[in-house]
Protein backbone atom coordinates (compact mmCIF):
# COMPACT_ATOMS: atom_id res chain seq x y z
CA UNK A 1 0.00 0.00 0.00
CA UNK A 2 0.88 3.50 -0.63
CA UNK A 3 0.54 6.41 2.04
CA UNK A 4 -1.18 9.40 0.39
CA UNK A 5 1.88 11.57 0.52
CA UNK A 6 3.62 9.03 -1.82
CA UNK A 7 1.06 8.49 -4.13
CA UNK A 8 0.27 12.54 -4.20
CA UNK A 9 4.09 12.95 -5.37
CA UNK A 10 4.36 9.98 -7.81
CA UNK A 11 1.33 11.10 -9.36
CA UNK A 12 2.85 14.76 -9.27
CA UNK A 13 6.35 14.06 -10.91
CA UNK A 14 7.02 14.79 -14.41
CA UNK A 15 6.62 11.18 -16.59
CA UNK A 16 7.76 9.94 -19.65
CA UNK A 17 6.49 7.42 -22.41
CA UNK A 18 9.07 5.15 -22.85
CA UNK A 19 7.67 4.56 -26.47
CA UNK A 20 6.63 7.02 -28.34
CA UNK A 21 5.04 5.08 -31.44
CA UNK A 22 1.15 6.03 -31.39
CA UNK A 23 -1.26 4.73 -29.42
CA UNK A 24 -3.67 2.89 -31.16
CA UNK A 25 -7.06 2.20 -29.65
CA UNK A 26 -9.41 0.22 -32.03
CA UNK A 27 -12.45 -0.84 -30.27
CA UNK A 28 -12.00 -3.51 -27.83
CA UNK A 29 -8.47 -2.40 -27.22
CA UNK A 30 -6.71 -2.74 -24.20
CA UNK A 31 -3.58 -1.06 -24.54
CA UNK A 32 -0.61 -0.68 -22.02
CA UNK A 33 2.70 1.85 -22.22
CA UNK A 34 5.73 1.81 -20.56
CA UNK A 35 6.70 5.11 -18.50
CA UNK A 36 9.29 6.27 -16.33
CA UNK A 37 9.85 9.51 -14.51
CA UNK A 38 11.90 11.78 -16.69
CA UNK A 39 15.15 10.84 -13.57
CA UNK A 40 14.65 7.37 -14.14
CA UNK A 41 13.95 6.52 -10.54
CA UNK A 42 10.20 5.64 -10.72
CA UNK A 43 8.50 3.23 -12.98
CA UNK A 44 4.94 3.59 -14.28
CA UNK A 45 2.11 2.11 -16.36
CA UNK A 46 -0.55 3.60 -18.66
CA UNK A 47 -2.87 2.05 -19.59
CA UNK A 48 -5.75 2.82 -22.24
CA UNK A 49 -8.51 0.96 -23.01
CA UNK A 50 -12.10 0.91 -25.73
CA UNK A 51 -15.28 -0.89 -25.22
CA UNK A 52 -15.83 -4.27 -27.79
CA UNK A 53 -19.77 -2.40 -27.70
CA UNK A 54 -19.90 0.49 -26.32
CA UNK A 55 -16.95 2.27 -28.41
CA UNK A 56 -17.73 5.27 -26.78
CA UNK A 57 -16.58 3.70 -23.39
CA UNK A 58 -12.63 4.42 -22.54
CA UNK A 59 -10.39 4.41 -19.53
CA UNK A 60 -7.17 5.95 -19.40
CA UNK A 61 -5.15 5.09 -16.43
CA UNK A 62 -1.34 5.35 -14.86
CA UNK A 63 -0.70 2.98 -12.40
CA UNK A 64 2.57 3.15 -9.82
CA UNK A 65 5.17 0.04 -9.30
CA UNK A 66 2.88 -1.46 -11.32
CA UNK A 67 -0.22 -2.42 -9.34
CA UNK A 68 -1.10 0.82 -7.69
CA UNK A 69 -3.90 3.22 -10.08
CA UNK A 70 -2.93 6.59 -8.87
CA UNK A 71 -5.30 8.00 -11.45
CA UNK A 72 -8.02 6.57 -14.11
CA UNK A 73 -10.57 8.37 -16.31
CA UNK A 74 -13.59 6.76 -17.33
CA UNK A 75 -15.21 8.35 -20.20
CA UNK A 76 -19.18 6.83 -20.79
CA UNK A 77 -19.03 4.16 -18.49
CA UNK A 78 -21.57 3.24 -15.62
CA UNK A 79 -21.98 5.72 -12.86
CA UNK A 80 -20.05 4.72 -9.75
CA UNK A 81 -21.36 4.47 -6.59
CA UNK A 82 -18.38 5.45 -3.38
CA UNK A 83 -17.55 4.01 -0.51
CA UNK A 84 -19.39 6.57 1.57
CA UNK A 85 -22.78 5.64 -0.79
CA UNK A 86 -22.68 8.75 -3.05
CA UNK A 87 -23.26 8.28 -6.72
CA UNK A 88 -20.92 10.03 -8.99
CA UNK A 89 -21.76 9.68 -13.01
CA UNK A 90 -19.43 9.48 -15.76
CA UNK A 91 -17.50 10.77 -17.30
CA UNK A 92 -15.56 10.73 -13.72
CA UNK A 93 -11.77 10.46 -12.23
CA UNK A 94 -10.93 7.81 -9.86
CA UNK A 95 -7.75 8.85 -8.05
CA UNK A 96 -5.86 7.17 -5.58
CA UNK A 97 -7.04 7.68 -1.55
CA UNK A 98 -5.15 5.99 1.39
CA UNK A 99 -6.98 3.06 2.82
CA UNK A 100 -9.20 2.79 -0.03
CA UNK A 101 -6.46 2.78 -3.53
CA UNK A 102 -8.81 3.84 -6.10
CA UNK A 103 -12.24 3.45 -5.27
CA UNK A 104 -13.09 6.92 -4.54
CA UNK A 105 -14.49 8.74 -8.43
CA UNK A 106 -15.08 12.38 -8.85
CA UNK A 107 -17.12 14.14 -11.06
CA UNK A 108 -14.17 16.27 -13.46
CA UNK A 109 -13.19 19.65 -13.04
CA UNK A 110 -13.54 21.67 -16.28
CA UNK A 111 -10.19 23.14 -15.51
CA UNK A 112 -8.29 20.27 -15.94
CA UNK A 113 -10.79 18.35 -18.55
CA UNK A 114 -11.88 20.80 -20.98
CA UNK A 115 -14.01 18.30 -23.15
CA UNK A 116 -14.50 14.86 -21.86
CA UNK A 117 -17.16 14.29 -24.99
CA UNK A 118 -13.87 14.66 -27.33
CA UNK A 119 -11.79 11.75 -26.83
CA UNK A 120 -8.97 13.13 -28.11
CA UNK A 121 -8.83 16.29 -25.85
CA UNK A 122 -9.77 14.33 -23.13
CA UNK A 123 -6.44 11.36 -23.83
CA UNK A 124 -4.13 14.93 -23.85
CA UNK A 125 -6.11 16.66 -20.52
CA UNK A 126 -5.35 13.39 -18.75
CA UNK A 127 -1.79 13.46 -19.95
CA UNK A 128 -1.12 16.60 -18.34
CA UNK A 129 -3.24 15.62 -15.17
CA UNK A 130 -0.72 13.29 -15.07
CA UNK A 131 2.34 15.02 -15.72
CA UNK A 132 3.12 13.00 -18.65
CA UNK A 133 5.64 15.31 -20.75
CA UNK A 134 5.77 13.53 -23.82
CA UNK A 135 1.91 12.81 -24.85
CA UNK A 136 2.49 10.64 -27.99
CA UNK A 137 -0.29 10.56 -30.69
CA UNK A 138 -3.26 8.25 -30.28
CA UNK A 139 -4.97 6.94 -32.94
CA UNK A 140 -8.61 5.93 -32.31
CA UNK A 141 -10.64 4.89 -35.32
CA UNK A 142 -14.49 4.88 -35.42
CA UNK A 143 -14.74 7.60 -33.06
Amino acid sequence: MLTQTEADTLLGIPKMFVDSSPLLLPVGADEHRDVVSQDGRESFVFDASRGAFRITKVKFQTRARRIFVLARLDLDGSPRTNPDGTVVQTPHLHLYQEGYEAKWAYPLNPTDFQDPDDLGQAYVDFCRFCQLQNTVPLQAGGW
